[in-house]
């Protein structure tokens, strides 16, 4: 369960996100949805943990996220949008490294193991991940947030940059981690959101704009509502 209670976070530049609020009860997969510079991904961190909100509070089965009491952070994992990993590693070793940073201690080879089989990447256990595809390494990120077994999964543009096939294959991925966990995915692409969530929530200039299940949002007044508000990566083709 999780609950966003008015959070805010600003920068010296006077951007972030101004009182936040929204809740999710159940495992779903929710979309995060919004032109570049709206507030998604300081929201994301957020919730992470990452970044402590200069006002409001995030809630994780009515435990508030902050720097003393670290109890909430381990219901969650996150995969930033630059993916972070060391490149040098076997997947496998990034994996153990992982379980380590995350201060995981029991059934280390079985979490492992878990995680390889749900995202695929058994065939690239042994690989250096410099050698690996954009596709793969986001598996990659994606079994590193999975360590621990999170029941909430927070997702920094989890396909952009991925070629066609890839971004089939992660979608279906992601659909199937939403069915016992609650996920939530950042993309300023309504065509991606629309084929992985039912609930999408609308960042624009640092607020919520729209919060719905995608078939009210698809309506004519929601797609210009969104072209009005958006980059170009949300062009009326992708609205179709």
């Amino acid at each position: 369960m999780l609950k966003v209670k008015n959070i805010t976070k600003l920068y010296q530049n006077g951007k972030g996100v101004k009182n936040i609020s929204f809740k999710i009860l159940k495992p779903q997969v929710v979309g995060l949805l919004g032109p570049n510079g709206a507030g998604k991904t300081t929201t994301l961190k957020m919730l992470a943990g990452a970044f402590l909100p200069d006002t409001g509070e995030v809630l994780i089965n009515n435990k508030s996220i902050t720097l003393k009491d670290l109890t909430a952070k381990k219901y969650i994992g996150y995969l930033p949008e630059d993916n972070p990993l060391y490149s040098d590693l076997l997947v496998g070793e990034y994996l153990d490294v992982v379980f380590q940073l995350k201060g995981l201690v029991k059934n280390r080879k079985k979490q492992i193991l878990r995680v390889v089989k749900n995202t695929g990447i058994q065939d690239i256990y042994y690989q250096k991940i410099k050698t690996l595809s954009k596709g793969l390494k986001q598996r990659v990120g994606l079994a590193q947030a999975l360590l621990g077994n999170p029941k909430i999964l927070l997702l920094d543009e989890p396909t952009e940059g991925l070629d066609p096939n890839q971004r089939t294959e992660i979608r279906s991925l992601i659909k199937k981690l939403g069915k016992d966990r609650i996920v939530i995915i950042s993309s300023h692409v309504l065509s991606e959101i629309k084929e992985m969530c039912k609930r999408v929530i609308i960042i624009n200039k640092g607020g919520i704009a729209k919060d719905d299940n995608i078939e009210n949002l698809l309506d004519q007044n929601t797609k210009m509502f969104i072209l009005n508000t958006s980059d170009n990566a949300l062009a009326k083709d992708k609205l179709q």
